[in-house]
């Protein structure tokens, strides 16, 4: 099919690869604008703009929409269809009636369930156990549309966000691929979605990345889950910020029964080491933490620099 693509992180990325590996034509790409990232603070371009320019395709990168210049290439090209895939910005209506197709988006839930900006953390700190991708015929509202085609995958217990987004990220690219095929063999029919079971997720802030200790250990162990490798789960050592990478469920109470939450224990070597930390209902085994401006290292090799005395509150 001709089309126009709009997305912007790695997550869309993986979805205009395989447009273009399954020869798709491609006749423009929009992304955000360029954004300062890293200690210098250097303005960087998306991922999707980078494979634009690798691909040699033409790139817009509007600060706001409608623009005169997207208007413009979609007159100029006439798309049969607009594919979004976590591009960041409200599509207005002039864009989403534009192709004969409408703009069809690649959403990583299972809609109606976790509409939003971060359905993959959503589903890891919720302890769900199946989240999947959903094409969709895009409409006004956030993740509203009717549906086009759903596949469903397992969440392992293993599972982070890195993991996990890399899965959806490639699902989504070969159910986007069926969903156009479908689309133009005439197979593929929108089904509008049941709102009352409709949830949402809004984007995340600062304090969700904080533990509270009084939290159950199933609870902490998925919020440290949801945020690896990026941003990372923290908690506050000494009053510095200590992000917690890696963590499992402690299989007794490591002498903390009677202790305040957020209290620690003496470092473990079993099982490869850890650090017990009392929860709102257990012990959570910290197995891989950082400290500020340190590398991140495996609990036995931080305390061998860094010793920590049982009984020190975390939080």
């Amino acid at each position: 099919m001709r089309l126009v693509f709009m997305g912007t992180p790695d997550f869309a990325a993986v979805s205009l690869r395989s447009l273009l590996a399954a020869g798709h034509q491609v006749v423009g790409v929009v992304t955000q604008p360029d954004r300062p990232r890293g200690r210098g603070m250097k303005l960087t371009p998306s991922p999707v703009k980078k494979l634009a320019v690798d691909h040699d395709l033409p790139v817009l990168q509007p600060g706001r929409l409608p623009d005169e210049e997207v208007m413009a290439l979609l007159a100029k090209t006439r798309p049969e269809v607009i594919v979004v895939v976590a591009y960041g910005l409200k599509i207005p209506p002039a864009i989403l009636t534009y192709p004969p197709y409408g703009c069809v988006n690649v959403h990583a839930s299972l809609l109606p369930k976790y509409r939003g900006a971060s359905p993959i953390q959503a589903v890891l700190l919720n302890g769900e156990t199946t989240t999947g991708i959903t094409t969709m015929r895009m409409d006004e509202g956030w993740d509203t549309g009717d549906v086009l085609l759903m596949r469903q995958i397992p969440i392992d217990p293993a599972d982070n966000f890195g993991t996990l987004h890399d899965r959806l990220a490639a699902l989504g690219g070969e159910v986007l691929l069926d969903t156009l095929a479908g689309l133009t063999a005439g197979t593929v029919k929108p089904v509008p979605q049941n709102h009352a079971e409709a949830t949402y997720v809004p984007k995340l802030t600062e304090g969700d990345l904080v533990l509270s200790w009084a939290d159950t250990t199933a609870a902490l162990h998925n919020r440290i889950r949801a945020f690896a490798p990026v941003p990372g789960a923290r908690t506050y050592l000494h009053g510095e910020i200590l992000k917690v990478w890696a963590a499992r469920p402690g299989k007794g109470w490591y002498g903390l029964e009677q202790a305040k939450p957020g209290t620690i224990g003496t470092v473990t070597k079993e099982e490869g080491g850890g650090l017990p930390v009392r929860t709102g209902d257990g012990v959570l085994l910290l197995t891989e933490i950082q400290s500020p401006g340190k590398k991140r290292l495996p609990i036995l090799q931080f305390v061998a620099g860094n010793p920590l005395d049982a009984g020190i509150i975390l939080g």
